[in-house]
């Protein structure tokens, strides 16, 4: 039986409210505590890249955990509501900081990250491998993804919409206070995403899922060349988004300035998240219609690179402070990035395909477990980076709940404006190189192994 409209919807719906949870933690936690509460900017960034080394060792052991689960609600409901329900009162603990000394701070904002990650992977992992449990077909599984994929883009990219705007409306002068009830809000409407999906999504394949050691599921990944070159792509354009997301905060408040700051932020973001959805979900069709999807891909990294390109040009030209010019690059990288997301997932289930090919073992719940630590790990590298960035800059946070946003030096500003452009120029050129080089999975190529492997399955039938 094909999946209902409505299994799909679900799904997606819990795709949106996993993904605001998560894009929240990793676009603000940097300057929630370093901005708003006041710690080093690189004490966060090692916190949070830390954190990404032990989600390493977290995510597998989390896929043999979920494999080994025997309930009658299935392997993998029981997961996602639970750990939908403890990281929702970790995410509100996290952006609810009390009034403690810089030390204790530390130790709290440690803790409370490590227990974020712990809960989230709770969640994420079962929700990601519940796709071969919930579908018959490849064809299927591929549509499920893809929905997932595209939903989750929708869910970070409404938390750049409206996170600074509700911030200033339910805080006031009070960032503190306006986090806390943004984080409220965010996980209300995860738990109620989550159970809708978990409500409407039941496991239809009765069989045993076999259980891989951590050393198998990395082993898995490696045998499929394919497959680690899609997870590369996947960590260095992850990296040069989030990277973005990080320092254009910064420059909104300390270089554009101005009383008016959060408003002229949450515009801009505004725009460049509906350009994210309008990316998936109307011009990578359009383009689909004409070109290869090897041929789309490799468009959106050189149109993301003449975005960034051109808002370096405004930088270092004084145009920078006009928002109208400053929407011109900012529209392209987003909606470039919008159907990079669409594409490497489309690239991963299809390397799926070409492992099992090469291998003669199907190893979806290892490649698309392997993509969710690999996201996590490129939002780590990114964070760390724009805290060692902000100290080396020397800029000044703004922690005092009231008053004049704090001067920063023309030096400090140029920095400022160099490691927001240049930085993730760099890595999605990295990732341009990687692609061209080492990718061979054109459409036509996943084409003829589907079909080689559909004639295989027939046969042995």
């Amino acid at each position: 039986m094909e999946l209902t409209l409505k299994q799909k919807t679900a799904f997606g719906i819990g795709a949106v409210g996993k993904d605001m949870v998560y894009a929240l933690s990793a676009s603000y936690v940097m300057y929630y505590y370093q901005d708003v509460l006041g710690l080093s900017a690189s004490f966060v960034g090692v916190v949070l890249m830390a954190a990404r080394f032990f989600d390493a060792f977290n995510d597998p052991f989390m896929g043999v955990l979920v494999a080994k689960t025997r309930t009658r609600w299935g392997r993998f409901r029981p997961w996602i509501f639970s750990g939908t329900l403890l990281n929702a009162l970790v995410l509100y603990a996290l952006f609810a900081a009390p009034v403690l000394d810089e030390a204790a701070l530390m130790v709290y904002f440690s803790v409370m990250y490590i227990l974020w990650g712990v809960t989230y992977t709770m969640m994420d992992i079962p929700y990601w491998s519940m796709i071969p449990a919930v579908t018959r077909t490849p064809k299927d599984r591929e549509n499920l993804s893809m929905v997932g994929r595209t939903c989750a883009g929708v869910g970070s990219a409404l938390i750049a919409m409206f996170t600074m705007l509700l911030v200033g409306a339910l805080g006031g002068d009070s960032e503190r206070a306006g986090f806390r009830w943004v984080a409220l809000i965010v996980a209300a409407i995860f738990a109620v995403t989550e159970l809708v999906c978990c409500i409407s999504m039941k496991e239809t394949t009765p069989s045993e899922m076999k259980t891989a050691t951590v050393k198998e599921m990395f082993s898995a990944l490696f045998r499929n060349d394919q497959a680690m070159v899609v997870v590369g792509s996947i960590v260095l354009i992850n990296s040069a988004l989030y990277l973005t997301s990080n320092f254009i905060i910064y420059f909104f408040k300390y270089d554009l300035g101005g009383a008016g700051w959060k408003a002229t932020y949450t515009l801009f973001s505004t725009v460049g998240g509906a350009a994210q959805i309008l990316g998936m979900m109307v011009l990578y069709p359009l383009l689909r219609k004409k070109f290869s999807s090897t041929q789309v891909f490799h468009l959106s990294l050189l149109l993301a690179l003449c975005g960034y390109g051109t808002l370096l040009v405004f930088c270092l030209t004084g145009l920078s402070h006009s928002l109208a010019l400053l929407c011109i690059p900012g529209v392209v990288v987003f909606a470039c990035n919008g159907m990079l997301t669409v594409l490497t997932t489309l690239f991963l289930s299809n390397s799926v395909d070409y492992g099992e090919l090469k291998t003669g073992r199907r190893e979806e719940s290892v490649i698309f477990s392997m993509q969710t630590f690999m996201v996590k790990a490129a939002s780590g590298v990114a964070v760390f980076l724009t805290g060692i960035g902000l100290d080396l800059i020397g800029l000044v946070g703004n922690t005092e709940e009231t008053g004049p946003v704090a001067v920063q030096s023309a030096g400090t500003l140029l920095g400022l404006r160099l490691m927001m452009t240049v930085l993730p120029m760099l890595v999605l050129a990295g990732a341009l190189v990687l692609f061209r080089r080492k990718f061979v999975l054109t459409d036509a190529r996943a084409a003829e192994i589907s079909a080689q492997l559909h004639g295989e399955e027939t046969h042995h039938d």
